[in-house]
């Protein structure tokens, strides 16, 4: 199974020896995690993680427990932030959350870090994996430090909606707010003013996108 999963996944899989692949199969297992479930906190060598179902969240947290989502990662998707052992030069601590019950195959980060260190290909393949990474993160910080609530909800809708092919998030106030880097109670404000705009429609069930077009030119 691991074997088919990598050699798709990983662009170095055919360069690298037979041996080592057997390694790095041999160090992998499924794990299913409910939701809400912590798979990796802090700077420990959780490892490489991909997603093969379900959703995870990406964030950090600071010391009086607030956090901010850098990223999500959804079914294909791939994270290196986890493994700190393999990427020494990189102390960025995040922890990771399943937002709804997920599986996902786990590479253990001590034995790609001990195949990486023969194969440059794996390093350079790390590395790239990371810096793509740190560019949402880059994203995620420009919205939050520069942007307006109204532009960094209506970017965060406007996402969704292409993401899951949908007009209907089915996701809370709450997790929108985590999303977006904001609090609950301003995150349903501005939805009761999109809402009064006619841009969207807010229930229980989530929310709806009414006008696409007024949402979109909001982004922009």
């Amino acid at each position: 199974m691991f074997e088919e999963i990598y050699s798709e996944l990983f662009p170095f899989w055919d360069k690298i020896s037979a041996d080592d692949r057997t390694f790095i199969c041999d160090n992998s297992t499924v794990h299913k995690y409910e939701k809400g479930t912590n798979l990796h906190n802090g700077s420990e060598c959780s490892g490489v993680i991909f997603v093969r179902s379900g959703s995870l969240r990406v964030y950090i947290m600071s010391e009086d427990g607030k956090d901010v989502t850098l990223y999500r990662l959804h079914t294909g998707d791939m994270c290196m932030l986890s493994a700190s052992c393999v990427l020494q030069s990189i102390t960025f601590e995040v922890a990771i959350d399943a937002e709804e019950d997920s599986e996902c195959c786990i590479i253990s980060g001590h034995a790609f870090k001990q195949v990486s260190e023969r194969n440059p290909e794996i390093r350079i393949f790390s590395l790239e994996t990371a810096v793509s990474r740190f560019s949402d993160v880059m994203w995620v910080m420009q919205q939050i430090m520069f942007m307006s609530l109204d532009k960094r909800l209506a970017i965060f809708l406007h996402d969704e909606s292409l993401r899951i092919g949908s007009d209907n998030i089915q996701l809370t106030q709450e997790q929108i707010a985590k999303y977006i880097g904001s609090a609950r109670e301003v995150v349903s404000r501005m939805l009761k003013y999109f809402a009064n705009e006619g841009i969207v429609e807010v229930s229980r069930k989530g929310v709806k996108i009414l006008d696409k077009k007024r949402l979109r030119d909001l982004t922009l």
